[in-house]
């Protein structure tokens, strides 16, 4: 007895579109926080911006799906899906992130509020744990939460660590943390349940500078360890506005 044929999966099988009030769309392609589904979000939302659809008023790349804002006055809803899915099924998304950013960091000071205890934990040293977190490639998931807040996918397994069960009321801008298996840089003060080891002077939110955000979903980030002075010396050169980092162009 023949077999019946099994028909094959395609991109388009996953994908899901939600409406967001009557102003927005969720254009949703997996289940999955994965490198590969991250690059073809990041790759729909450079298509959608090349393609200049009238009406499209905002988008937001996320994990796994690209929230799409529109003026429903200009762009119908419906419209707008099909312009989605025209885009998607001709993407040739590219994993690779197009820059890298070398980022400071001082493991120590008052912004290393759990290096000591998480070593501990760990059965390491705070010289190895930090010598594994800056040995590390990340990759800017999304910004989100907070103005030019980075989720950083690419954490070591042996860093993974839960949040705080109770977050901290206030946490500096530029403080170097961990949370479940993800990292993150502080773009901004304020509460957090996430465990921290360092800092640096990076800033990577800065209403004065023109993009205000530093990093971008895609990008690449490696941290490099430097000692207090060096810490001190750029902290006093970002105060004047010096964003103290350029990207490395990789494609």
């Amino acid at each position: 007895m023949a077999c019946p044929d099994i028909p094959r999966r395609t991109i388009m099988d996953d994908i899901r579109i939600l409406p967001c009030g009557d102003q927005a769309l969720s254009f949703q392609i997996s289940d999955r926080i994965d490198p590969d589904v991250n690059a073809r979000i990041i790759a729909l939302a450079a298509a959608l911006g090349a393609a200049a659809i009238a009406g499209v008023t905002e988008y937001v790349p996320t994990y796994r799906a690209l929230l799409v804002r529109y003026d429903p006055e200009v762009l119908r809803g419906a419209e707008l899906a099909r312009h989605l899915r025209r885009l998607y099924a001709s993407l040739q998304p590219d994993r690779a992130p197009a820059r890298l950013w070398r980022i400071p960091v001082w493991y120590g000071g008052p912004a290393a509020l759990d290096l000591a205890d998480l070593a501990a934990e760990k059965g390491m040293t705070a010289e190895a744990l930090a010598a594994l977190h800056s040995a590390s490639d990340f990759r800017v998931f999304m910004i989100g939460f907070a103005p030019g807040f980075a989720y950083l996918g690419g954490l070591p397994e042996a860093l993974h660590t839960p949040r705080l069960e109770i977050p901290r009321q206030m946490v500096p801008a530029g403080a170097i943390g961990i949370g479940g298996q993800q990292a993150s840089i502080n773009s901004v003060a304020g509460p957090s349940g996430w465990r921290f080891i360092g800092s640096t002077p990076v800033r990577l939110f800065d209403p004065a500078r023109n993009p205000a955000f530093l990093l971008t979903a895609g990008d690449a980030v490696r941290f490099t360890p430097v000692d207090a002075a060096t810490y001190d010396r750029l902290t006093a050169r970002a105060a004047t506005g010096d964003p103290l980092v350029a990207p490395e162009v990789l494609s």
